[in-house]
C-alpha cells in the first residue's frame, strides 16, 4: 500500500514537474515569462503621452 501511494505522489510530482517545463517553452501571446499579465497590461502610448508632456513642461 505504501508503495502505491508512493509512486502515485511520484507521479504527480513527475507531471507537475513536466508541465511547468513544457509550459516554459510554448510561445506566448504577451508578456513575460511568468503568465501574470502584467506586462501585457502597459499602454506604452500613454507612457509616451506622460514623457512628452512632463518634456513639454520643463
Amino acid at each position: 500500500m505504501q508503495q502505491i501511494i508512493v509512486g502515485s505522489v511520484f507521479l504527480v510530482a513527475l507531471f507537475y514537474v513536466g508541465r511547468l517545463i513544457y509550459k516554459s517553452f510554448q510561445a506566448k501571446a504577451s508578456g513575460c515569462a511568468t503568465g501574470c499579465g502584467k506586462c501585457g497590461a502597459v499602454d506604452f502610448e500613454k507612457i509616451e503621452a506622460q514623457i512628452k508632456k512632463e518634456q513639454a513642461r520643463i
